[in-house]
């Protein structure tokens, strides 16, 4: 019913937050879904978290700010995820309010309201042996700065291999 690199965002997202995993999952199927915002905007949240957690709170206000705005008008693509808007939207806003307060970086839900889609998360979680709702591990420097620190050799490569053949990077 939903799509797989949707279930695994949600995985990370609740697991072992990895915000940067998050956003490279889901903007690897917003490429591949028509470009539908609704995509952008949970990557949005993601970076905004991935950011406010590193301690760049104005880069987290911002995107929470613009993520709030493409939730808003994706709010029947936000409910057809299975997520409840209600509450959703709140919580955003909630959270920019902690952002203002210069209150630190707190690991947050996102609310599912689809009990299959909570259940099928759930059944995963526990055959990988993951903890739901797990809080961020502030000591884990690799998942704090990943951006800086992944082997992005893959990456580089590719690139080089393109302007042999005279492609533009995309």
């Amino acid at each position: 019913m939903y799509p797989n690199a949707y279930i695994e965002y949600l995985l990370h997202f609740h697991t072992d937050r990895d915000y940067f995993e998050c956003h490279e999952i889901l903007e690897e199927h917003w490429k591949n879904d028509e470009k539908k915002q609704v995509w952008v905007a949970l990557i949005q949240i993601a970076v905004a978290l991935y950011h406010h957690r590193r301690g760049n709170v104005l880069g987290a206000k911002r995107m929470m700010q613009k993520a709030i705005a493409l939730v808003e008008q994706e709010k029947e693509a936000i409910e057809q995820l299975g997520l409840d808007y209600a509450e959703l939207l709140p919580l955003l806003k909630r959270y920019i309010e902690q952002i203002d307060k210069g209150e630190r970086y707190e690991s947050i839900c996102l609310p599912i309201a689809d009990e299959t889609l909570m259940q099928t998360c759930q059944t995963i979680c526990k055959q990988r042996r993951l903890v739901w709702g797990n809080k961020s591990d502030l000591d884990n420097e690799f998942l704090l700065h990943k951006h800086a620190l992944r082997d992005r050799s893959d990456v580089l490569a590719a690139r080089k291999e393109k302007k042999k053949k005279g492609m533009p990077n995309s």
